[in-house]
This record gives C-alpha cells, structure tokens and sequence, in this order.
C-alpha cells in the first residue's frame, strides 16, 4: 500500500433492502481496530457485501421537555452509500445526527454505528467516524496544513502517517496551492471542503454531514457535490447526509428518508423516496416556470 492510499472499512454485517449504484464497487473491506495509544490501525480482512449495514436504529427517540423532535425513528444504512435525511427546518434530522454521533443521548430506543451501541460503546464509535456540522469550524488562525495537523493528532493518526495523509487530503480536495493560507482568506466552499478533509483523516467507517452545502453558493456546493461523489467511488466510507435540499438529495443519495415532524414519512425510505424527491422536484420546477 502506498502512502497515503486509504484503507477501506466497514461496520456489522446486517441485510437491508434495496440495492445501490455503490454495490459493484464493494468487494472486501479492512476494518478498523483502535490501539491503546488511540490510534486506529489495520486489524483482519473482513468481507462487504451489499446488505452490510454500518447504521441501524430501532424506535430511536429524542424528547426535549414536552417536545419530541425524534419519535421512533427506525433506520437502516448499507456499507458504502449516501444515505440522505430529507426534510424542512424542525423535522429532526440535526437531533438524529447528534443522537448517532454521540453528542446527545436518546431519551428511548437505540443506535448502532460501525458496529458498536452509540451510548454504551459510544468512545469506539467516536472513533470510526468523521463528522462534520452545519457550521463552519476550522480555525481561522491557522493554516490548512495546520488544521490538519490538529485534527490528525486529535484523532490519534499515527505520527509517521501523518504527513502523507495530509498531503493527499489536501491533493484530493483542491487545497494544495492554498494550504499554507490563513484559512481566514478562504471562501466559504474552500472551508467546507478543508473541514471534509480534517473528518476524513482517520479514514472513518461512516461520514456524517449536517447539512454541508448550507449558506454556499452554486459553485461551491456543486464542488462539495464532487467531492462526495469521488470519496464514495472509492467504496471505504458510508455517507449519512442531512439536507432540505431535494436538488442535493437525488443527485448524491443513494437511498433517501423522509422526515416529518421527527418521524420518517410513510413510504419514505429507499427508491421510493427518490423517485417522490424527484417528482417534487419536477412539480416545483413547472411552478417556477409559471411565475411571472
């Protein structure tokens, strides 16, 4: 294996339904095992097939008060594709993320992520996975370069990878000319794209994006678009996205859930979701050709 060259992952094997464009890419996997030291490293060789699951939730619920913002929510996400949240402003999406990352204990039902129950074994899934929130958070004060470092040493890359894995993230999302900057004098979608590559840096199992495209214009989101796009042709990261966007969930998603008021809505998950995304889509663009 070269420098640099990731190495691929995966969660617990479960079937799901449904098949994806990201299938034929899968073949095997190399899991992730963590040291003493916290560093991830290459354990056994382990088998991906198409109906591996890396997320799965049963009734997973989040009450805040009176207010229920998640209500037992059942999901279930295959190894090596975008899987999108869909759904308006309070329909619960950034408290199912936080819930799967680990920033926010459910209230009832449970969460699985690479394998490990996301409150009781909540440190080892922190440590398969990359997250990257609605806002913009890499320090301006530094340097890309130096993010990086940060972000390697954070989660525990081992020191002699550092280097190489930095170079090649910033190779592959078009950092490279502008990596000693004061990221301070970036664009918006040139953060963007520098926080994706500090999430990425320990070569997580499953990728969690809040709504990443928010507040960028057309340019910069359709370069973030790009960027996934490659990263899951690669087949080693899972991709759970959350958008109100119906454009960015049918170009990049391979299955879709629909969420409504916490819940999923009925009929709201796999090719069927897509093709009502899709019908929406073509409904609101006739609306808009009408408007005078």
């Amino acid at each position: 294996m070269s420098p640099g060259q990731p190495r691929r992952c995966a969660g617990a094997c479960q079937k799901v339904r449904g098949t994806s464009r990201s299938d034929a890419r899968r073949a095997t996997s190399r899991r992730q095992a963590c040291r003493a030291d916290g560093s991830v490293g290459p354990v056994t060789l382990d088998l991906v097939t198409p109906g591996d699951a890396v997320i799965e939730t049963a009734a997973l619920t989040r009450r805040f008060d009176q207010i229920t913002a998640v209500d037992r929510l059942d999901l279930t996400v295959a190894a090596g594709r975008i899987f999108g949240l869909l759904g308006p402003n309070g329909a619960g999406k950034t408290t199912t993320i936080k819930m799967l990352t680990t920033l926010l204990p459910p209230s009832a039902g449970s969460a699985r992520v690479a394998g490990f129950d996301a409150v009781r074994e909540a440190q080892q899934v922190r440590r398969r996975i990359g997250y990257v929130s609605q806002m913009l958070s890499a320090d301006g004060g530094l340097t890309a370069v130096e993010n990086l470092r940060l972000s390697a040493a954070l989660y525990g890359v081992p020191r002699r990878e550092r280097a190489a894995r930095i170079d090649a993230a910033l190779e592959f999302f078009g950092l490279t000319g502008q990596a000693r900057q004061l990221v301070k004098t970036y664009s918006g979608g040139m953060i963007r794209r520098l926080e994706l590559a500090q999430a990425l840096l320990h070569e997580p199992a499953v990728l969690f994006l809040d709504e990443p495209t928010m507040g960028l214009d057309p340019l910069a989101r359709r370069a973030v678009w790009e960027r996934l796009e490659a990263l899951n042709g690669r087949g080693a990261t899972t991709i759970l996205i959350t958008t109100h966007d119906m454009e960015e969930a049918d170009v990049l998603c391979d299955e879709v859930a629909l969420m409504h008021r916490g819940a999923e809505a009925p009929g709201g998950a796999g090719g069927h979701a897509r093709r009502r995304v899709r019908a929406l889509r073509r409904r609101l663009n006739r609306r808009r050709r009408h408007v005078p």
